[in-house]
């Protein structure tokens, strides 16, 4: 039995990123992971990094790629199933490989569940639109917010990536220490990590030309850039030799 696409659902979920988006700017507080972790938190309310991320991120490709895998073979190849493939792969990346490869602080289980729940809802949202209602006319692929939009989508995950890494050569395995992240785009920004997936989560948006991707990207860019600015007024305060010139997200800008 087919399904049917229900608009009412996708808006009351699109509506809801961009509240939590705009809720994330009021707040103005980052999430208490990473270095913002309570260190009074006790250590059994706290799981390794690498297994809260894995369990974090799990959703956002399992909801999805399932929602793929039940669909008719004719359908593959066809615009909407390519972007959700786009979307599957960036979790792919996060649920399989960078949650093993973190080097990051033991992780608070509220937060971990904060973001399991919005890994679901998100992976879920997204899914749903764009095979159940999401059209695409045929030459889409050959579409200028098609092309620059997956562009800037695989651009901005090179960065994220490539950022991810200068990060984890600044640790030795099992140490807890803050070191000046220098090279590729650090060089300019303290978010460089964040920079990368907000321009990736953009050009998904364009590419997908959708209420949901729309939503998400605005919610990334609330919650990234939140983040970058608290990032980078922490590597301000812990080190007084830090590049005066470096800003927080936007190079020369911001």
């Amino acid at each position: 039995m087919s399904v049917r696409c229900q608009e009412s659902p996708v808006l009351a979920g699109s509506a809801t990123l961009a509240a939590l988006g705009a809720l994330v700017l009021c707040l103005a507080e980052p999430a208490g992971y990473g270095k913002y972790t309570e260190s009074r938190m006790p250590v059994a309310t706290r799981l390794s990094a690498r297994a809260a991320w894995f369990l974090q991120e799990l959703p956002s490709f399992a909801v999805p790629a399932g929602i793929l895998a039940g669909q008719p073979r004719s359908l593959f190849g066809q615009p909407a199933t390519v972007l959700l493939g786009l979307f599957c792969a960036h979790y792919f990346h996060r649920t399989f490989v960078y949650s093993l490869l973190t080097r990051g602080r033991p992780f608070p289980v509220v937060f971990l569940f904060r973001g399991f729940v919005f890994c679901m809802g998100n992976g879920l949202l997204q899914g749903y639109y764009l095979v159940y209602c999401a059209e695409y006319p045929a030459e889409w692929y050959t579409d200028i917010r098609f092309s620059v939009g997956v562009f800037l989508f695989i651009l901005g995950m090179g960065i994220n990536i490539h950022s991810d890494y200068i990060l984890r050569q600044l640790r030795k395995p099992g140490e807890i220490i803050y070191r000046i992240p220098q090279g590729g785009l650090f060089t300019y920004v303290s978010g460089a990590n964040f920079l990368g997936e907000i321009i990736e989560w953009i050009g998904y948006a364009l590419a997908t030309w959708s209420l949901p991707a729309l939503a998400f990207a605005f919610f990334s860019l609330c919650f990234l850039g939140l983040r970058a600015f608290h990032h980078h007024r922490f590597y301000l305060k812990m080190f007084e030799d830090y590049p005066k010139s470096r800003k927080a997200l936007i190079p020369v800008i911001f």
